[in-house]
């Protein structure tokens, strides 16, 4: 891994400025609120923690689902000290209140998913839960309360509450009378200070809270802190082949005869797809939520899994955690459940270890057992402003937290409860979620939102690796022919791909005008587009191999597979304001085109690159593209071996064992992918191409190249 000189100067400044910058002091503090410096203990190779007063009882660490994966550890450069000499903290009738050093022209990055801003230098952000943000506040459906830092730092406030986050936009008083200012206050070139570059502090009030734990991650790199974040959370995922192919959900008021049609009709006309989900429709009762088929839209629920399941497709179905009192487990749920309810049904205590069992239970016996490969949790954030329908934060849960630690905690017990199942099925699954949170990284379940804005979902997407999350940049609506292929070109290069129709009876190709779709009236000239749209899907399928890679590589040493160019280079102060280009991998960078807009900016990291498509090389780093053009804008490291596989039906169809392979220049970056015994290596040197492999999982179906495709 390259770390760059601008990086190193920064970090080894880092370790001996950070000590002096320890010793900002507050105000006296008022009678009774205690302050005191907390100082650091190792508790993993390159993380340390500080305890502050007495921590809660419940906190991410406390309900974790996985614990660190110790091993890896060993794959990261060691540190010896922690750069950051101690935390400074102060108990007030407010809660606890943190204070760490700033450095000037360190630049913040974190706190989850968080859809309208990237860098955070000079922001107040709330890390709470809420599924309608109406602006920079740090609302979000997955909150995390750690960030990163350019110097190589990484900061995890294990807490539940909706703590608050003063990224160096907090002073204390001057002290010091001055005989006169420099300048008239009215003076039109007068400018305030930049926080940018002045000395400056981290502050964090957790509220409610007598103490709380602080993890420090130190790199040396930006990357490497983020690392160990990963790690401590149990390591990245790994999910199913079959979860890297293409997803479609159907109509919400699918039946069983509309939605084996959908997937007849798909193999047909020769469309990948390898997931089939259903929308609320497919229950007696969604708002709240039965979990019981719909026997007027599924009288065979069994037979209708086969069927599918005989055309190769796994079935995801929709639902949410509110449990309704006509549901099967309601009652064996009514004594594990919080003291509000929602939607007329019951807010399971998920951070419980007996409502996840019976929640849980009913979910494998019912439904895993059927043939079902997975689920869409929805509704499980917050949300305060489209009708206030969620539980309040007063609620009180059996499991002794309140309504603002479950709503922190409430997506991740979620997703455990179901996780639970499969892992005791020894069943792998990939999974949608509407809400998660720290140390999320291993789970198998990627984030969604109900809102639609392209950018945002970019930036959505170049966020999450700063945290720990999966993101799915989904396809809905598309106002023009070239908004959808806008936004499916993006959601191919993503860790989900997926479109959902939850609103129409055709797919968008055939008709983008919802009203018209559902009225039978179809494009005219739908096929061209449906053509265009096959080949963008295609190449989803021809990506699953190099997907596989950046994943197992995700588990094995924390990195995380799409990630913002900042992260890989955090000294690059080009790109530490990119928001809508990001790393797939370790070879690929994407830089998706947005409707309606002329041209974009491309910025790439320092090095030679080609044009992923043509295989040109690249002759600035920093250039233009028209919207006119075709393809999305994807670039390749010089060097790069590129498996390419054949596009089949499905991630099993055995034709898909055949690769197109590849090489961009010299062909000195290998390919390589193994997982446990399991391995894939494709080398070019001296004009030629070999390919090894071995392992299980080759038992049956090894990997053939048809053509090695050399770009000079």
């Amino acid at each position: 891994m390259k770390i760059s000189r601008r990086d190193l100067a920064r970090g080894l400044a880092a370790t001996g400025a950070a000590a002096a910058a320890s010793s900002l002091t507050y105000a006296q503090p008022p009678v009774g609120e205690k302050k005191s410096h907390a100082a650091w203990t190792q508790v993993f190779p390159g993380v340390w923690r500080a305890r502050i007063g007495e921590p809660e009882r419940i906190t991410p660490v406390t309900v974790r689902a996985v614990p660190p994966l110790e091993s890896a550890f060993a794959h990261l450069p060691a540190v010896a000290m922690p750069p950051i000499s101690a935390i400074e903290a102060q108990q007030t009738e407010r809660g606890c209140l943190l204070q760490l050093p700033l450095q000037p022209e360190e630049e913040i990055y974190g706190l989850g998913l968080q859809l309208l801003s990237f860098a955070q230098r000079g922001k107040k952000k709330t890390v709470r839960v809420n599924a309608d943000p109406r602006g920079d506040t740090g609302d979000t459906h997955a909150p995390v309360p750690f960030f990163v830092t350019t110097n190589g730092i990484g900061i995890f406030v294990d807490t539940a509450r909706y703590a608050t986050f003063y990224f160096g936009d907090v002073r204390h008083k001057p002290s010091q009378p001055e005989a006169s200012t420099a300048r008239a206050s009215l003076d039109p070139n007068y400018t305030q200070s930049d926080t940018a570059t002045e000395q400056a502090a981290i502050t964090i009030e957790v509220p409610r809270a007598k103490g709380v734990d602080v993890y420090l991650f130190a790199g040396p790199t930006t990357l490497d802190a983020v690392r160990r974040y990963n790690i401590f959370s149990g390591g990245g995922v790994v999910p199913p082949e079959w979860g890297l192919g293409f997803w479609y959900r159907a109509d919400a008021h699918s039946t069983t005869k509309s939605a084996l049609a959908l997937a007849q009709e798909f193999r047909d006309r020769n469309i990948p797809c390898d997931v089939l989900g259903l929308e609320p429709g497919w229950q007696t009762h969604a708002y709240s939520c039965t979990f019981v088929w719909e026997p007027s839209r599924f009288s065979d629920p069994k037979a209708f899994v086969d069927a599918a399941t005989q055309l190769d497709y796994k079935v995801n179905l929709w639902e949410h955690a509110f449990t309704h009192p006509a549901s099967p487990v309601f009652a064996p749920l009514e004594p594990h459940a919080g003291d509000y309810g929602v939607w007329g049904g019951l807010v399971p205590d998920l951070v419980g270890a007996p409502a996840r069992t019976v929640f849980g239970d009913y979910h494998g016996n019912a439904l895993i057992d059927l043939g079902i490969s997975g689920f869409k949790l929805d509704e499980c954030d917050n949300s305060d402003y489209t009708g206030g329908w969620s539980f309040p934060e007063h609620s009180r849960f059996p499991s002794g937290v309140d309504g603002e630690q479950m709503h922190n905690l409430f997506g991740l017990g979620y997703q455990r409860a179901i996780w639970d199942q499969f892992l005791k099925r020894r069943q792998p699954t990939y999974n949608l979620v509407r809400s998660s949170g720290a140390l999320a990284a291993p789970y198998p379940f990627v984030l969604y939102s109900d809102l639609y804005q392209h950018r945002d979902f970019i930036r959505a997407l170049v966020n999450s690796g700063f945290s720990g999350l999966l993101w799915c940049p989904e396809v809905r609506d598309a106002s023009s022919e070239e908004d959808l292929i806008r936004r499916l070109q993006s959601v191919i290069f993503s860790p989900l791909a997926m479109v959902n129709g939850w609103y129409i009876q055709s797919p968008p190709w055939k008709q983008l005008d919802r009203k018209k779709n559902n009225a039978g009236e179809l494009l005219p000239d739908w096929e061209a587009l449906e053509a265009r749209c096959r080949e963008i899907i295609g190449w989803r399928m021809s990506l699953v191999p190099y997907l596989k890679a950046a994943f197992a590589r995700y588990a094995e040493d924390g990195t995380p597979p799409f990630r913002a160019l900042a992260l890989e280079d955090a000294g690059d102060n080009s790109l530490r304001d990119v928001d809508d280009e990001y790393w797939m991998g370790d070879r690929i960078i994407v830089a998706p085109l947005f409707a309606g807009e002329a041209e974009r900016k491309i910025v790439l990291p320092e090095g030679k690159w080609h044009d992923f498509w043509t295989g040109e090389i690249v002759s600035s780093r920093e250039f233009t593209v028209p919207h006119t053009r075709e393809h999305i804008p994807v670039y390749i490291a010089s060097g790069s071996v590129m498996p390419w596989a054949a596009v089949g039906p499905h991630t099993g169809a055995p034709e898909r064992n055949k690769l197109i392979v590849r090489v961009y220049g010299d062909g000195a970056k290998s390919f390589e992918w193994h997982a446990g015994i399991n391995h894939l290596m494709l080398k070019w040197s001296d004009g030629s191409g070999l390919i090894e492999q071995s392992g299980s999982a080759y038992s049956k179906s090894d990997y053939s190249v048809t053509e090695w495709k050399h770009f000079e």
